[in-house]
């Protein structure tokens, strides 16, 4: 590290000294939480939000920038230290701060994900679903991948742009496990397991699946596949009996997804964001992004550490656990609207 970077760790364990020496002395409870977490400010920066210009033009009538990049799963890690490329409650920290500022007149989001959650997909189609109620328009601009749930978030634009080389489709619900019972047998050893109901443990790893596990599970599939039909019929102005036609789970380049009806444009995101300023008038607006204020220190080795003795940050063993559960395991598979399986 150089002299300036050394200074600042210099600081910022001083000032954790000081935090630590402060949790020891005479001061009511309130008053020691709300000084730690002045001192935390200044070692780690804040989850707040803050913008970043990337365009100067007139501040009344503005457009944002949002990017999701990733595997669409909340990992449970908060933005101030999170190192995963998509963070899903700073990214529904980003969507709820635009419903409340008026000067936003227009949205660009750039998306670039095989998909994942079934849940964390909706929550993001239902805060996209508020801002176009505010009638405030949001394009879609995919970049190498828009599959699966990247598909079902971006479906409700109002216009959808696509590279020629761009991977999308997979409209689609799947749900993975494994089964041990074969090695099971081989190695001679018996699952014992005591239920309330035959169904109690569908898609257990340890016994074959019965007719009537096939029948319930693949019912629930169906399910959330219909909601992505419907999603998709909706937001491309589709009959649902066009979109099952589309939607057997196969993928599409940008051109053939244009051909299908499933995006509007072939572009970059320069052109989703020219198009955006002409269609809705705002050539003279100002563009931003958003990004979560924090500090070197935070992704530190020395601040990591610090945050995980604080109980601030999940420590790596306990955020794998936390992303595999959120996204499913072999043993408690979950369906997902994503491209290639688990």
């Amino acid at each position: 590290m150089n002299k300036r970077r050394w200074v600042a760790v210099a600081i910022a364990v001083g000032l954790f000294v000081v935090s630590a020496a402060f949790s020891m002395m005479g001061p009511s409870k309130a008053e020691q939480e709300q000084t730690l977490q002045g001192i935390n400010a200044l070692l780690y920066g804040s989850n707040e939000l803050t913008e970043v210009v990337e365009e100067s033009g007139n501040t009344d009538e503005r457009i944002v920038k949002l990017s999701l990049n990733g595997t669409i799963a909340d990992s449970g890690q908060s933005g101030m230290f999170s190192t995963e490329t998509y963070n899903h409650q700073d990214f529904l920290s980003q969507l709820q701060a635009i419903q409340e500022d008026s000067s936003i007149k227009g949205v660009l989001l750039e998306v670039n994900t095989p998909g994942g959650g079934v849940y964390e997909s909706a929550e993001i189609a239902k805060e996209l679903q508020k801002i176009k109620d505010l009638k405030i328009p949001y394009y879609v601009s995919m970049k190498n991948m828009a599959a699966s749930g990247g598909y079902y978030i971006s479906a409700g634009a109002d216009k959808i742009f696509a590279t020629d080389e761009t991977l999308t489709g997979s409209i689609g619900v799947i749900m993975s496990g494994i089964n041990y019972t074969g090695l099971f047998e081989k190695l001679g050893i018996e699952d014992q397991t005591y239920k309330s109901g035959a169904l109690k443990d569908m898609g257990s790893a340890q016994r074959k699946p019965t007719e009537e596990d096939n029948k319930v599970m693949q019912s629930f599939v169906d399910s959330a596949y219909g909601r992505f039909v419907n999603i998709v019929a909706k937001g491309r102005h589709m009959s649902e009996e066009q979109v099952r036609k589309l939607a057997d789970g196969r993928i599409y380049d940008g051109a053939q997804a244009k051909e299908n009806g499933l995006v509007d444009e072939i572009g970059f995101p320069e052109d989703a964001l020219a198009q955006l300023k002409k269609d809705q008038k705002l050539q003279n607006a100002e563009v931003f992004s958003y990004e979560s204020a924090k500090t070197g220190f935070a992704s530190s080795w020395l601040g990591s550490k610090i945050a995980e003795f604080q109980g601030l940050k999940m420590s790596d063993t306990n955020r794998v656990f936390s992303l595999l559960e959120s996204i499913g395991t072999a043993e408690a598979p979950k369906p997902l609207y994503y491209y290639g399986g688990e």
